[in-house]
C-alpha cells in the first residue's frame, strides 16, 4: 500500500528525523557510545536507547488505548542509559524494527482517535490527546535528542551531522 497525504508526510518526517539521529551514532564503538563528553549525564548510547524505547512506548500507548494505564516509573533509571548488554549495533537494529512497526501502525491509524495517556506523579489526572498529536510528540523527541546527540558527538570526536550529510551527498562542507 502506498500512502499519500498526511500519513505519508508524517512517516516521511519520521524517516528524516531517524536518519538525522542515526548520523550521530554512525561509526562509533560501544565504548564511545557510553562516554560522557559534556557536563550532562547524557551519552550517545543513552540517547539511542531513549529514542528507541520512547517511540516503542508511545506507539504501545496508542495501540493499547488503556484507560487505566500508569507511567512505569521503574524505567526512569534506565531510560537514558545504554545497558551493559546493549550494543550500538543492537540498538540500531531494534530501532529499525520499531520504525517498521510504527510505519505499519500509522498506515491503518485513525489520526483523530483520542488516546488515553498514562497517569504519572506529574500528571495524576487522565488526559486524552489525538493519535496525531502523540505521533508529533514522538517526532519532537527524536528531533530534540538528535540535537543533543550532535553536540555529544562533536565533543566526542569532532563528528558533525551536517558535514556527514554533505559528504554523503558528495558535497564539501566547511
Amino acid at each position: 500500500m502506498t500512502l499519500t497525504g498526511e500519513k505519508a508526510d508524517i512517516l516521511r518526517m519520521f524517516a528524516d528525523q531517524r536518519k538525522n539521529f542515526l548520523y550521530t551514532v554512525r561509526g562509533i564503538t560501544d565504548e564511545q557510545a557510553r562516554q560522557r563528553t559534556t557536563v550532562s549525564e547524557l551519552t550517545l548510547g543513552g540517547l539511542l536507547n531513549h529514542v528507541v524505547s520512547n517511540e516503542r512506548g508511545w506507539m504501545k500507548v496508542i495501540a493499547d488505548m488503556d484507560e487505566n494505564a500508569e507511567f512505569d516509573l521503574s524505567r526512569m533509571g534506565t531510560e537514558y542509559v545504554m545497558g551493559p548488554d546493549q550494543t550500538v549495533e543492537g540498538l540500531i537494529a531494534e530501532y529499525a524494527r520499531v520504525a517498521e512497526a510504527t510505519e505499519t501502525a500509522v498506515a491503518d491509524m485513525d489520526l483523530d482517535i483520542q488516546v488515553p495517556l498514562p497517569t504519572a506523579p506529574w500528571a495524576p489526572e487522565r488526559a486524552w490527546q489525538s493519535a496525531r498529536f502523540t505521533l508529533l510528540h514522538i517526532l519532537r523527541e527524536i528531533a530534540q535528542h538528535a540535537g543533543h546527540a550532535d553536540i555529544i558527538r562533536e565533543s566526542l570526536d569532532g563528528g558533525n551531522t551536517t558535514a556527514a550529510m554533505a559528504a554523503e551527498a558528495g558535497m564539501q562542507f566547511d
